[in-house]
């Protein structure tokens, strides 16, 4: 091994992780950043390290990202001496003979691996892939997941399915969960008690400097960040190449602010380290530098990678963490504060390899409010890949298996209705043929079937391009009509485009060409085919008028979208969508990546979404049942007709939504009658209830079926309803079973005999039943009468001969004693042709005047 190997930390752990192994078949190892478990552990597990002795055996490591498992990889062949394992020799250099590559790595598209190879690196991904293909990993001794407290979906996925293989085939294989944090309790629990390693960091102190921005920054608001902070994250590197020594390396949510940061600073190397950076770039930001160097980085530097000659680190204190709005169908990325376990990592690379500072761009304070951990990202993410490998592995609803966090049910839920749409489960959740085909790939779903699929309709080289351009995330720099994309990049020999060709290549080499092909000669139509076939529900089409204004389009899921001002997409017609988010707030969909297509097209990608229906239902505007033939394409309407005779059953179902909405006194006919039956009998239902009917809005919706039939099943439209006798139909309601129905005008009646003769209606719409009349028709009468069984006493309105109220009383007797002397004195005077005797009760009543003298 290369001078120094040997002095790193984790050194003085791998005697004890060996005895943990030994004894128990898995361990968890705690090593902070910088300590060596991602190059020195694997060696001396695969037996390679002179100083720690031990039988040969193959090992595979994972890691989450492919730019770590390259670096990975070449730290530790550097290490041994050696070149990696892709079948070439070199001469050991203590001379004992030519050695073959005993470190190699296999990432997707990429393998470097040789017959020699001990040490195996790869990412997540791959190893999911392997455990599919072959659970019992034959000729792998031990499984190390490397960096396990990120909490990336692949890992939680492929540590639930070697825990399978542990406890049903293959007890002997060892595991080793490699965390740069302490809180490893939970991932000792899960390995059934294992014990837990913990590896000593060079304590090398880090001095934190708070700054906070000067002025005000507005929160990120989904992937969007403010460009005042990207300028105060500039000026703060500025400021620490100024006030300290050594390299910085900068901490930002994605390449865009990379790249904006980079733009502000001059006079200094900077190298623009992402998942998407060329391999040269990556390769000088790993090695030392001959002059100061700044390196822009997002959170892929956090951990396995070493940047070397760093002494300063500068966080702007954000990341990107994923989203999916399972409802609409989108799913992105958004920018969040990162957590505390998160900062403290990161500040660590500044005391790698000497006592370093942190700029921390954000106020102490914050700390506060920040999460402690970052989010798993089962909680957060399209789980639609992970529920396909779970149904592959044997557990549709991944209740059986041991994961750190168990997958939320909806997200679940919304996976499997993707999932059955592409045909790659059956009803009950298990793989198809074709599922298992898709799970092949190595793709996200719905690439994989637009992959297979779009191959006999576009031909196999243009449907590996296609989908190679939406796995492989083009620059934003390339803009958002992918036509005009895929156009340049097929031309181009930048780092992306190269990418992109190897990406073409590993895609072609999967596609069974035995069932023939024909290719779509219209190259738009192609691509617009392509992006249909994987995202169906984001086929849309332009909407029309004032709705949603210019760009507007309503797409297949039903969700409305907004093209960005300086699009390249032509206006109008119709899109084939394949990136879009929803900012938070925002009540459309932002389209990112798209291209125009024909209806045509649009009815070829979505040919499931494709329906034909009697559509019959209630206008509220119209306030009108409405009946047409429509064909739509999920959300979006294609076509319409009248339809001159729609089912009954539908126009029933119209009309009660009608009655729903509008309410049955808006819709229904309620002359004096039914009106006046319909109070009283809500006024028996409130009093005496029981068999007594309710009358309310709901309740007679609730019993339409029982008072409003025949007529309703009858009617086909809304004058058929104003057509209805509802005092007629009320009295199906009456209780005629147990008898009570005749005691109706008993119990409630509509009119009341006062001693003048006269039938005086009483009015039931109140809370109380109410009798108005004139005072000199009461004459005689010592009490009026209480209604429904005595239960509910009659609320008198007395009224003077004008037949204005002179008084109100619910004891009418208590009124001739007490009330009536002041009705008398005030209202003698002014009708003095009628009748005021001083005694009331012994009166008798008229309803006229009395004659002239």
């Amino acid at each position: 091994m290369r001078t120094g190997g040997l002095e790193l930390p984790v050194r003085t752990a791998l005697p004890g992780l060996a005895a943990a192994l030994e004894g128990h078949g898995a361990a968890v190892l705690s090593a902070p950043p910088g300590t060596g478990k991602t190059t020195l552990v694997p060696l001396a597990l695969a037996g390679l390290l002179e100083a720690f002795p031990g039988p040969p055996r193959r090992v595979l490591v994972a890691e989450p990202r492919r730019l770590a498992v390259r670096a990975a990889a070449r730290r530790m062949a550097w290490l041994l001496g050696e070149p990696l394992g892709d079948g070439a020799t070199s001469q050991h250099p203590r001379g004992r003979g030519k050695v073959g590559g005993r470190v190699g790595f296999t990432v997707r598209g990429e393998r470097r691996v040789g017959p020699d190879t001990r040490v195996e690196v790869v990412t997540t991904g791959v190893l999911l892939q392997r455990l599919q293909r072959d659970p019992e990993l034959p000729g792998v001794d031990t499984v190390v997941l490397d960096e396990c407290h990120e909490r990336h979906l692949d890992a939680d996925t492929s540590l639930a399915f070697l825990l399978d293989v542990r406890a049903a085939l293959r007890p002997e294989l060892r595991l080793v969960l490699a965390s740069a944090t302490a809180d490893t309790d939970a991932w000792a629990e899960l390995l059934d008690g294992a014990p837990v390693v913990a590896a000593e960091g060079v304590s090398h102190p880090v001095e934190t400097v708070w700054a906070p921005p000067p002025g005000t920054v507005r929160p990120p608001h989904g992937t969007r960040v403010d460009p005042a902070l990207l300028e105060h994250v500039a000026a703060t590197v500025r400021r620490a190449l100024a006030e300290r020594d050594g390299d910085v390396l900068c901490f930002l949510p994605g390449v865009g602010e990379i790249a904006r940061v980079a733009g502000q600073l001059d006079g200094v190397e900077v190298l623009q380290l992402h998942g998407q950076a060329p391999q040269a770039v990556q390769d000088a930001a790993l090695a030392a530098g001959q002059r100061r160097r700044v390196v822009l980085a997002t959170s892929v530097a956090e951990s396995s990678l070493t940047v070397p000659g760093v002494r300063v680190v500068v966080d702007s204190g954000l990341t990107r963490e994923p989203r999916t709005d399972h409802a609409r169908g989108l799913s992105g990325l958004v920018t969040v504060r990162t957590s505390l376990a998160a900062a403290r990592q990161r500040a660590g690379r500044a005391g790698r390899e000497a006592p370093g500072t942190v700029y921390r761009c954000w106020a102490e304070v914050e700390d506060a409010r920040a999460a402690r951990f970052p989010t798993p990202e089962i909680a957060l993410a399209d789980l639609t890949s992970f529920a396909l490998q779970a149904a592959c592995w044997g557990d549709p609803d991944a209740t059986g298996l041991t994961l750190p966090d168990p997958p939320p049910a909806g997200a679940m839920a919304a996976a499997r209705t993707t999932l059955r749409a592409l045909d790659a489960v059956d009803a009950d959740g298990r793989p198809t043929d074709r599922g298992r085909a898709i799970a092949r790939t190595g793709l996200h779903p719905r690439l994989a079937r637009a992959l297979l699929d779009g191959a006999a309709a576009v031909g196999s080289r243009r449907a590996a391009e296609l989908v190679a351009l939406l796995s492989e995330e083009p620059p934003r720099a390339l803009g958002d009509d992918l036509a005009h994309i895929w156009r340049t990049v097929k031309q181009g020999n930048d780092p992306y485009a190269r990418r992109w060709k190897d990406e073409t290549r590993r895609l072609e080499q999967q596609i069974d060409r035995s069932s023939g092909e024909s290719a779509e000669a219209n190259a738009a139509a192609a691509v617009g085919l392509v992006v249909g076939l994987a995202y169906p529900e984001r086929l849309a089409k332009a909407r029309g008028g004032s709705e949603g204004g210019e760009g507007a389009y309503l797409m297949a899921s039903g969700t409305a979208a907004q093209v960005q001002g300086g699009s390249r997409l032509p206006a109008g017609g119709w899109l084939a969508i394949a990136v879009a988010d929803r900012p938070a707030g925002s009540p459309s969909a932002r389209v990112l990546r798209a291209v125009a297509i024909d209806e045509a097209t649009a009815r070829r990608a979505g040919g499931p979404l494709l329906d034909g229906r009697e559509e019959v239902g209630w206008s509220s505007r119209q306030r009108e049942v409405t009946a047409r033939r429509v064909e739509t394409l999920g959300a979006v309407e294609l076509a319409a007709a009248p339809l001159t005779a729609p089912d009954p059953a539908l126009v029933r179902e119209a009309l009660l939504t009608g009655l729903e909405r509008e309410g049955v006194g808006a819709l229904l006919s309620w002359p004096p009658a039914a009106a006046g039956l319909r109070e009283r009998l809500a006024f028996l239902h409130r009093t005496l209830g029981g068999v007594w009917p309710d009358v309310s809005d709901a309740a007679l919706l609730t019993s339409a079926e029982q008072w409003l039939e025949p007529e309703l099943s009858r009617a086909r439209r809304r004058a058929d309803l104003e057509r209805i006798d509802t005092a007629a139909a009320l009295q199906r309601l009456l209780p005629w079973a147990g008898g009570q129905a005749g005691r109706l005008d008993e119990l409630a009646p509509e009119r009341i005999t006062v001693p003048s003769g006269s039938r005086i209606r009483v009015d039931y719409s109140g809370d109380r039943p109410v009798l108005a009349v004139k005072l000199q028709e009461l004459f005689g009468w010592d009490a009026a009468p209480a209604l429904a069984d005595g239960r509910a006493p009659l609320t008198v309105h007395l009224l003077s001969p004008a037949g204005r109220p002179a008084a109100v009383t619910g004891d009418l007797a208590a009124f001739w004693r007490e009330g009536y002397r002041a009705v008398r004195a005030d209202l003698r005077g002014r009708y003095p042709r009628h009748p005021w005797p001083e005694d009331p009760t012994t009166a008798e009543p008229t309803r006229r005047a009395n004659p002239r003298k």
